[in-house]
């Protein structure tokens, strides 16, 4: 076994760091880790907190990091925040918003970049899950990017999913759109000491009332929450608990899991062979001239495409 992996597994915080570099990093070490540290994967519940920017994610989580931590349960927290298209760096504000965890030997806050994934979470994230997974911890909360509409990949990675809404900024509309009903186990109508948000909890449950969401079986509750005075936050934590329990009994807890790895394993062979085919074409000449010909408009992008995959 691994040294990192036997430190890992023995509780060592550093080694948890240093193999979530690794990964974030696509290390040479990455996949024997990653195998080496998967049969102890599968036990944390892993909860998905989506919404717009503005929302209050990183409150909420903050707020409910200290909830959990009451119980004594342990927790691990991986913000994702936009990554630079030119640099691949990111400004990983929320782990300053999360600064009063920080010295917390139960907690563990690592802040990630999206790496120009437009579902919301780079595949490392969803590595850097199996790791705190393995590394003991109870609860592992995941804070998208928060870029909207293009947050999918939060439900088909986390066991419960929040969605963060706020009132006054047009939120209620946005939850009709691309798909958002259907990400929610929960609504969260967050900041609800401001005005308007009565009005926006209503507005949730008048389209739930029309029939969306994503398991007919499961009407997702909306909850009101103001991470100033804690309001709410009592109720939100028992109303994960309730979809928790109710996802473990209907098989559809069983279900997820099984999809998430069928994904996973699709993404993987994607990966692979994208590696494979792109590596082969750069060492070819007959593809060189054919993109040489399509920057000449003398052919064009289906043509060579059809011609890669005969060739390879």
């Amino acid at each position: 076994m691994h040294e990192l992996v036997s430190r890992l597994l023995e509780g060592d915080r550093r080694a948890a760091a240093r193999i979530i570099t690794l990964v974030e990093n696509n290390g040479q070490e990455k996949e024997q880790l990653l195998s080496e540290l998967f049969p102890h994967t599968g036990k944390a519940f892993v909860l998905g907190v989506t919404g717009s920017p503005g929302a209050g994610k990183s409150s909420l989580v903050d707020s409910l990091v200290t909830h959990y931590r009451q119980q004594s349960l342990t927790i691990g927290v991986i913000a994702v925040d936009p990554t630079s298209p030119f640099t691949g760096g990111a400004i990983l504000g929320d782990r300053i918003r999360m600064q009063d965890h920080a010295l917390d030997r139960g907690v563990f806050i690592r802040s990630m970049g999206t790496r120009g994934s437009l579902g919301g979470l780079a595949r490392a994230t969803k590595e850097a899950i199996k790791v705190l997974d393995a590394y003991g911890r109870d609860i592992i909360l995941v804070e998208t990017v928060g870029v909207g509409q293009s947050e999918l990949d939060i439900m088909a990675t986390a066991d419960t999913t929040l969605v963060v809404l706020n009132p006054g900024t047009g939120d209620g509309i946005q939850t009709i759109k691309a798909g958002i009903m259907e990400i929610a186990d929960i609504f969260v109508v967050n900041k609800c000491d401001r005005d308007g948000a009565d009005k926006m909890a209503a507005e949730v449950e008048s389209m739930l009332d029309l029939g969306h969401g994503q398991n007919p079986y499961w009407r997702p509750p909306v909850k009101k929450t103001s991470t100033i005075d804690g309001r709410g936050i009592p109720e939100l934590v028992g109303a994960i608990i309730e979809h928790r329990e109710f996802a473990t009994a209907s098989g559809d807890f069983a279900e997820r899991r099984g999809q998430q790895l069928k994904a996973e394993v699709s993404e993987i062979v994607e990966d692979y062979l994208k590696k494979m085919l792109w590596s082969k074409v750069g060492a070819n000449a007959e593809m060189a001239q054919l993109l040489k010909d399509a920057s000449e408009r003398k052919s064009d992008p289906y043509t060579i495409a059809r011609r890669i995959l005969e060739v390879f």
